[in-house]
C-alpha cells in the first residue's frame, strides 16, 4: 500500500457519508446554529454575553462567535455524527474484506480519522458559509472582511474538531465505549474539556475564549465601557434585556496560541493512531482486536430472547420453515385473547427493556432512591434519578431494527397494544427511578411538583420511543435526550420537564398538561411511523 491509501480510504468514505440524507440534516443542523450565533438584535437569547455587551455584527465579531459556536458545538455532537465510521465497515462486511488487504491498521485507523474530520470540517464550512450571509442578514455593518470572518474557523473551531475525529476512532475500537456507554462518556468528557476550555489558564490556549475575551474587554476599556464585574459567557443562555453593543475589531492570536494550535493537531493524530496497538482490524486471528468477534452471533442471541417474550399466538415453531422471521421460524398467527393479553404483553416489554441490566445497576438505583427520600428539597436529586436509566430507555422502538426481527414483530395483528405496552414498559422505568420525589411531593401535597414529575414520566420514554421508531437507532435518543437533560439541569425553564426549575416555590417549566399532551403526540407520532412502514412492506 502506497502513503496515499489512508487519503483514498478517507475520500471514499467520506463520499459515502455525504450521499445519506442523514448528512443533510446535519448540515442544515449547522445551518441553525449559525442563525442560533447571531440572533437578531433585540433577542433575549444569545450565544456570547460579555457583560451586558456584544459586538457590532462586523466581519470580525460574527467571525468569531460563530466559529466559537461551532468549537463548542459541533465539538461535543459531532462526535455522535461520525463514531459509526468502523462498526458500519463490520456490518457491512467491508471491514473483513480490509483484513484481507495488505492495509496497514494505522493506514486504516488514519483513513478513518481524516474521513470523520472531513465531515466534522464539512460542517464547519457551512457555518462559515452561512457566517458572511447572517451579516447582510442583520445589516449592521456592510464592510466584508473575508480574513477576518474565516481566520477564526481555522484557528479555533477547526483544532477541536480534530480531537473529536480522534476520539471517534477511539471510542469505536474499545469494546465497553463502543456503545451507548461511549456515548454518555464522551457527553461528560467533552463537557469538561469545553468547560475546562473556557477557563484563564486552559492548556494549549483552550479553545480560543480566553485570547477572543481579553481582545473583549480592551476594546470595551478603550470605548469608555468599565469591564470590572462584567463576566464573560460562552454558550446560549438567556437575558433580561437585549444586549447592548460595543465595536470590535477581532484579535491578532500571538505565537503562544499558534504553537497550542499545532499541538492540538499533534495529539489528534496521536490519539487516531493510538488503537493500533490493539485493534485487529477486523481479523479473527487476532481475537480482541476485532470489533465483533463472531458477527451475527450477538444478534442471534438476543433474538432468541426477545422471541421468547412473545406472546404465545405470535411465537414460530422450529424446523417448518416459511417466508416471515428468521430462517426455521415462522410465525403462526392466532387471535390474541383480550383483556389479560396486554398485561402478559406489557410485561414481555419489561423483560425485554430490562434484559441484560447489571445488579450494580440496581444499587445504584436503589441508593439515588433513598438519597431521594433523606434530601431537603424533594426534587434535589431527580435529575440523578431520570439521567441514570438513559442507556435503557433508548431501547425503546430500536430493538426489534437493532436484533433484526422488524419483519417478524411487524406481522403481529395488534401493532397499537404492542407499541403502547412499550411505551408503558418505559414509563414504569421512569417511575420506579424516581419514586422518591414524587412519593415525598405527594406527601406534603406539592401538588404542582407532582404533576410536574408525571408529565415528565410520560414524555421521556415517549421521546425515547419516537425517536426510537423514526430513526431506527439508539444513538439519537441519547444525543437529544442528555443535551435536553443538561439544559433543563442548568435552570432553562423553557425545556424543564421535570420540574427543578422554581419560581417562587411553583414549577418554572410548561405545564404538567402541555408536557403530557407532548408525549402522547410523540407516541401517536410513532404508530404512525411504525404502520407507514409496515404498509410499505
Amino acid at each position: 500500500m502506497t502513503a496515499r491509501a489512508p487519503i483514498a480510504l478517507a475520500v471514499a468514505d467520506f463520499r459515502e457519508r455525504v450521499r445519506r440524507p442523514a448528512y443533510a440534516v446535519t448540515l442544515l443542523a449547522a445551518v441553525g446554529l449559525a442563525c442560533l450565533a447571531v440572533p437578531d438584535a433585540g433577542s433575549h437569547w444569545v450565544i456570547m454575553d460579555v457583560g451586558g455587551y456584544r459586538g457590532v455584527y462586523t466581519s470580525a465579531w460574527i467571525g468569531t462567535v460563530t466559529a466559537l459556536a461551532g468549537a463548542l458545538w459541533l465539538t461535543m455532537g459531532g462526535f455522535y455524527v461520525v463514531r459509526d465510521a468502523i462498526a458500519r465497515d463490520e456490518r457491512t462486511g467491508v471491514g473483513h474484506i480490509l483484513a484481507a488487504s495488505p492495509l496497514r491498521t494505522s493506514a486504516y485507523l488514519i483513513g478513518k480519522f481524516l474521513s470523520n474530520f472531513l465531515v466534522l470540517a464539512s460542517m464547519a464550512g457551512v457555518l462559515a458559509v452561512a457566517a458572511p450571509l447572517m451579516q447582510f442578514a442583520r445589516g449592521e455593518s456592510g464592510a466584508l472582511d473575508p480574513i477576518a470572518l474565516l481566520l477564526p474557523f481555522a484557528l479555533i473551531t477547526l483544532p477541536p474538531l480534530v480531537l473529536t475525529a480522534a476520539a471517534a476512532v477511539l471510542f469505536e475500537t474499545v469494546p465497553l465505549l463502543r456503545g451507548g456507554v461511549g456515548n454518555v462518556v464522551w457527553f461528560v468528557v467533552s463537557m469538561v474539556l469545553l468547560m475546562g476550555g473556557q477557563t484563564r489558564n486552559a492548556p494549549l490556549g483552550g479553545i480560543g475564549v480566553r485570547q477572543a475575551a481579553e481582545s473583549m474587554r480592551a476594546a470595551l476599556v478603550e470605548q469608555g465601557i468599565g469591564v470590572s464585574g462584567r463576566e464573560f459567557s460562552l454558550g446560549l443562555t438567556s437575558v433580561a434585556e437585549p444586549l447592548r453593543t460595543f465595536r470590535w475589531d477581532g484579535f491578532t492570536p500571538d505565537a503562544a496560541f499558534l504553537e497550542g494550535r499545532l499541538v492540538l493537531l499533534a495529539v489528534g493524530i496521536a490519539v487516531a493512531l493510538l488503537p493500533a496497538l490493539w485493534f485487529g482490524r477486523f481479523d479473527p486471528a487476532r481475537g480482541p482486536g476485532t470489533v465483533l468477534s463472531e458477527p451475527g452471533k450477538a444478534r442471534e442471541g438476543a433474538q432468541d430472547e426477545i422471541l421468547g417474550d412473545l406472546p404465545r399466538g405470535v411465537r414460530g415453531e422450529p424446523g417448518m420453515g416459511g417466508p416471515v422471521g428468521r430462517p426455521g421460524f415462522p410465525v403462526t398467527m392466532t387471535a390474541p385473547v383480550r383483556g389479560r393479553a396486554f398485561w402478559r404483553l406489557l410485561a414481555g416489554e419489561l423483560r425485554v427493556l430490562l434484559r441484560g441490566v447489571s445488579p450494580w445497576w440496581w444499587l445504584v438505583v436503589v441508593a439515588v432512591t433513598v438519597a431521594g427520600f433523606a434530601t431537603p428539597e424533594p426534587a434535589t436529586l431527580l435529575p440523578l434519578a431520570w439521567v441514570w436509566p438513559v442507556l435503557v430507555w433508548s431501547r425503546l422502538g430500536t430493538q426489534r431494527v437493532e436484533h433484526g426481527l422488524e419483519g417478524l414483530l411487524g406481522a403481529y395483528p395488534t401493532m397499537r397494544r404492542g407499541l403502547l405496552a412499550e411505551w408503558v414498559a418505559g414509563v414504569a422505568l421512569t417511575v420506579v427511578t424516581g419514586i422518591a420525589p414524587a412519593v415525598r411531593m405527594a406527601a406534603t401535597a406539592d401538588w404542582a411538583g407532582a404533576g410536574a414529575w408525571a408529565g415528565g414520566a410520560l414524555l421521556v420514554p415517549a421521546l425515547a420511543l419516537a425517536l426510537g421508531v423514526a430513526c431506527r437507532t439508539h444513538r439519537v435518543f441519547q444525543v437529544v435526550y442528555l443535551g435536553l437533560w443538561y439544559l433543563a439541569f442548568n435552570g432553562v425553564a423553557a425545556l424543564d420537564y421535570m420540574g427543578v426549575v422554581k419560581s417562587g416555590g411553583l414549577p418554572a417549566g410548561p405545564s404538567p398538561l402541555a408536557v403530557g399532551g407532548l408525549a402522547l403526540l410523540l407516541v401517536c407520532a410513532a404508530l404512525a411511523v411504525r404502520t407507514a412502514r409496515h404498509a410499505v412492506r
